[in-house]
């Protein structure tokens, strides 16, 4: 889910020592040493909560929590789940696209076909929606306010995306669309004839042994909550309720699930590979139909982010090297992006400069 919330409290900066190993290869060619010096470090600093996975060759080389320990009463291992927020985007987008395999859905059908009752609809396109270009807004913010921390029906979200209409003519622009993607996992709904988080479980989680992913409706239990830092210790705060943004930002995993995930994308195993070049942007472009970019220094990696209120996670892909890193946080006091890039240039033989904290 795009950064549209409110930003944790603001903090004093604190810095944390600096890292003094070299950036010696693993066996498995990711640095490991040098990761397990920098996540010290910030476990060591109190400098966030969270879970990085990293694969190669289609195998996890290197798994790491930290920070956990910090949160009193808080039972929690290796299978407990974050909140992925839009990362689910990646997962509505997958399905979607294997419909327009199986001929039963088009990428040039229309949302008239399904909602008529919304703004242009008659112009808006299956692609269009998929590639953040419909000109729908975002349903998360109404009057200014982030609304969606207590339930809501969905009526009532149905209502506010057709408030706010169409920012531009459909395929003029591209912008970031939760509300595109809200009326897509309803045609996904439709078109499979089966509730979200039924198609996640039977078309995703288990054909791809993924144990520890689901939607909200599957009514998971081990997930944690969300944190933030202040007076010295982590307290929970108010997320906003993940009922309200089933397919675009609900679905909860642990990292090594989400490469997993990933992997198996880009390996051909949940699309074909001239769909998976559809979901992919045009190299500079950024967005794709369920696929960004993320250029780290040389490496160009694909795959998706998202952000709430305290819950962050990234995937992503390099199709050079077959590398694949997940992040996911409950806790951030270090930005999310700046955190990956860090991690991302660890991997890769560099060094990292001590983190500013929030």
């Amino acid at each position: 889910m795009k950064k549209w919330v409110v930003g944790l409290l603001l903090l004093p900066v604190l810095m944390l020592p600096s890292v003094g190993r070299s950036a010696e290869a693993s066996p498995q060619g990711i640095h490991a040493a040098v990761l397990d010096d920098y996540l010290d470090q910030v476990e060591n600093g109190n400098g966030g909560l969270g879970s990085v996975s990293i694969f190669r060759g289609g195998r996890e080389v290197y798994q790491r929590r930290f920070g956990q320990k910090y949160l009193p009463g808080v039972q929690a291992d290796v299978d407990t789940r974050y909140q992925i927020a839009s990362v689910t985007k990646m997962v509505t987008a997958i399905l979607a696209f294997k419909l327009i395999e199986q001929g039963r859905l088009g990428l040039d059908d229309t949302l008239s076909d399904f909602h008529p009752e919304m703004p242009a609809a008659a112009q808006i396109s299956v692609r269009q929606m998929l590639a953040h270009s419909s000109g729908l807004g975002n349903f998360a913010i109404k009057d200014g306010t982030v609304w969606i921390v207590d339930a809501l029906e969905p009526p009532a979200i149905l209502a506010e995306i057709r408030r706010q209409g169409v920012a531009f003519a459909p395929g003029t622009r591209v912008a970031y669309s939760n509300s595109a993607y809200y009326l897509l996992r309803m045609i996904v709904e439709d078109t499979y004839g089966r509730p979200y988080h039924e198609i996640v479980e039977q078309e995703i989680a288990r054909p791809l042994h993924l144990a520890h992913f689901a939607s909200v409706k599957a009514n998971h239990t081990d997930t944690f909550r969300s944190y933030a830092f202040a007076d010295g210790a982590w307290g929970e705060i108010k997320e906003v309720d993940f009922n309200n943004v089933v397919g675009v930002g609900d679905i909860a995993s642990t990292p090594s699930d989400l490469n997993r995930l990933i992997v198996a994308l880009f390996n051909g195993e949940l699309v074909r590979k001239e769909t998976l070049a559809l979901m992919a942007p045009a190299p500079g472009k950024g967005w794709g139909m369920g696929l960004a970019e993320f250029a780290y220094g040389e490496n160009m990696f694909l795959g998706h982010g998202g952000d709430v209120i305290g819950a962050h996670s990234r995937v992503i892909y390099n199709p050079q090297d077959g590398t694949a890193i997940a992040y996911s946080t409950n806790g951030e006091r270090i930005p999310t992006n700046a955190f990956l890039e860090t991690i991302v240039g660890i991997v890769y033989g560099g060094t990292f400069q001590a983190p500013a904290l929030k």
